[in-house]
């Protein structure tokens, strides 16, 4: 058997601050001293291990010396205190009217997930698998994306099942009544064709007519500009998913998607605040 040490590639303030949410948890919940296999920095470095690396929680549970079980109820904890530091949408747009910003853009994401047996029926009749997005041929949990101008994640939604199209996954989060009383006060949103009809204040790119004929000069040319500026957003999901690893392939509840990706932009945001 051969023995290696290993470093987790994340700020040692990281680490104290989840040890710090956890350390309140655990007083919250009543823990009596002594009681628990790990330390709040112990357990703080099991999560944060799984997020970075994805680390099977069978490796997690063999390394901290505690029973798989234990270690999925460590785990669901941890990403339980994160997620609930998670900004709220109407204080995000606050702060970004605060500060003098043009726009925020919105886009969703499939986050993906092993396969799962739910089914629905389609709008056109025809039973289909719920969590199975047709876009992109696979399973996972439709996620809505609030960016920066320049593509930094202010705001993730909860978890919706994937075969949700993104219009409608908006407006099952409220996510458009938010916008609207931004735009109202000068804070648009740029979005894809997927958000056609949204309403006022949240533009997106004209559709080529049906008839065949093409949009004339000046439509193209909004297009254009539209589509310079958006595809920013497209950064936000790439940096959750680039940086936490574990976004990659959800392997817990499909319905624990949306906790997961706020925990993860809880830790970004955090990475991030002194930058």
């Amino acid at each position: 058997m051969i023995t290696y040490s290993a470093t987790l590639d994340v700020p040692r303030p990281l680490g104290q601050y989840l040890a710090q949410l956890l350390q309140v948890d655990r007083r919250e919940r009543g823990t009596r001293r002594g009681r628990r296999a790990l330390t709040t920095l112990s357990h703080a470095v099991l999560v944060l291990r799984w997020f970075r690396h994805g680390t099977p929680v069978a490796a997690l549970a063999r390394d901290t010396g505690i029973s798989i079980a234990t270690c999925y109820r460590y785990l669901h904890e941890g990403i339980d205190v994160l997620a609930a530091q998670s900004p709220e949408l109407p204080d995000v747009l606050r702060e970004r009217l605060a500060a003098g910003a043009t726009h925020v853009i919105i886009d969703g994401t499939l986050i993906t997930t092993d396969r799962v047996t739910d089914t629905t029926v389609s709008t056109k009749g025809t039973p289909i698998h719920l969590w199975y997005s047709g876009k992109h041929r696979r399973f996972g949990a439709n996620i809505q994306f609030i960016a920066t101008a320049d593509g930094f994640p202010l705001w993730v939604s909860d978890a919706v099942p994937g075969s949700t199209h993104d219009l409608a996954a908006a407006r099952d989060h409220g996510i458009t009544g938010a916008l609207y009383a931004a735009a109202a006060q000068g804070l648009v949103t740029l979005a894809d064709k997927g958000y056609q009809g949204v309403g006022i204040g949240i533009h997106t790119p004209t559709k080529a007519p049906a008839d065949g004929n093409v949009l004339d000069a000046d439509s193209r040319c909004r297009n254009q500009l539209l589509t310079s500026l958006r595809c920013l957003g497209e950064r936000a999901a790439a940096l959750l998913t680039t940086r936490w690893q574990a976004l990659n392939r959800i392997t817990l509840c499909p319905k624990r998607i949306g906790s997961i990706t706020q925990a993860a932009l809880v830790l970004t945001q955090f990475e991030h605040a002194g930058r």
